[in-house]
């Protein structure tokens, strides 16, 4: 697997990270806690050395999952996790208000999650929302406290804007910025890119599967648990899902003409638009895991992805990728 740098501090991971949300939390009900301590150990013996967690997923399980699963090769690996909702602790999620980055929150969250974690530092730790009642340079300057304290490692942002960016970066270090990207969300390209590219910050999409329909195996029959947020998402209601086919069928010609699937297409596509993105798509399936990671090798021309350009350019998606309140937390 090769290696690609978030960042210019230091903070190196694989090309391909594992997003381990859906093994807890979000897609459904959680999964065998043992099979998927097995996926993780077999993506680390695959080359992957950079997994994401948060708090909140679960909320807490998640992160005592990777904890647990990684605890035997915590030295060679980089674990990610995320502060910033509303969790009291006794593990009740609240939404009045959703959010709480107060400082003495973040301290007491990064020391619950290095206990769940089984570790006594956090690699690199986001700020998993803007919480708009406290300012970021108060968020960044807290996380720098526990940089210096050694409980954190780098500082990363999630669904933050342009602006805060910049202002947290201005007080402590911006390793890596997370936020959905993919061939169906390319938003970040247009303001949040040169940002990152002139502050030297990473950049770690999420979903970029595009929470599974990019993989070609879901269309507008494709029937949702209602415990998964995507049954309550505009962007995969039953229409949207029929109107942003023609997507699938682009990505599927590509795949037939490289030998490779949609999947592959869809991880390669992200890895080719900038030499400091490592992406984070997840799985809870060991044969997906295999799959994903052979992207990893597939490179494009230029050609082909000028062609891509054009033709993504042209396609329109439909549906909003948040629910109306989910997409009041996002940063813009």
């Amino acid at each position: 697997m090769q290696k690609r740098e978030l960042g210019t501090n230091g903070l190196e991971v694989s090309a391909l990270g594992l997003g381990c949300m859906g093994m807890s939390f979000g897609y459904g009900a959680a999964k065998d806690t043992a099979e998927m301590a097995e996926i993780i150990r077999k993506a680390v013996d695959l080359g992957v050395t950079f997994f994401d967690t948060a708090e909140v997923y679960g909320p807490w399980t998640n992160e005592k999952l990777v904890g647990s699963a990684l605890a035997s090769v915590r030295d060679s690996v980089v674990i990610a996790t995320k502060f910033g909702f509303n969790i009291d602790s006794d593990g009740i999620q609240h939404q009045d208000p959703p959010l709480n980055s107060r400082p003495e929150h973040i301290r007491n969250v990064v020391d619950s999650s290095l206990k769940r974690l089984g570790t006594d530092h956090i690699d690199l730790l986001y700020q998993h929302r803007v919480d708009p009642q406290v300012p970021i340079e108060d968020v960044a300057g807290t996380v720098g406290d526990l940089v210096s304290a050694g409980k954190v490692k780098y500082f990363g942002l999630s669904e933050a804007g342009a602006d805060t960016i910049r202002r947290a970066h201005a007080v402590h270090p911006v390793a890596a910025l997370q936020s959905e990207y993919s061939m169906w969300w390319r938003e970040p390209e247009e303001k949040t890119f040169p940002v990152l590219e002139e502050l030297g910050i990473g950049f770690v999409p999420f979903s970029p599967l595009g929470r599974g329909f990019l993989t070609g195996k879901i269309d507008e029959n494709t029937a949702f648990d209602p415990t998964d947020f995507r049954a309550k998402v505009p962007r995969f209601s039953a229409e949207a899902r029929r109107a942003n086919q023609s997507l699938i069928d682009v990505i599927g010609k590509f795949a037939d003409d490289k030998g490779a699937t949609p999947a592959q297409i869809a991880l390669g596509w992200v890895l080719a638009q900038k030499p400091w993105i490592a992406p984070i798509p997840g799985t809870t399936k060991l044969h997906r895991l295999e799959e994903n990671l052979a992207a990893a090798d597939l490179t494009f021309s230029a050609a082909e992805l000028s062609e891509i350009d054009s033709i993504l350019s042209d396609i329109r998606v439909e549906g909003s990728r948040y629910t109306e309140a989910n997409q009041k937390l996002v940063d813009n």
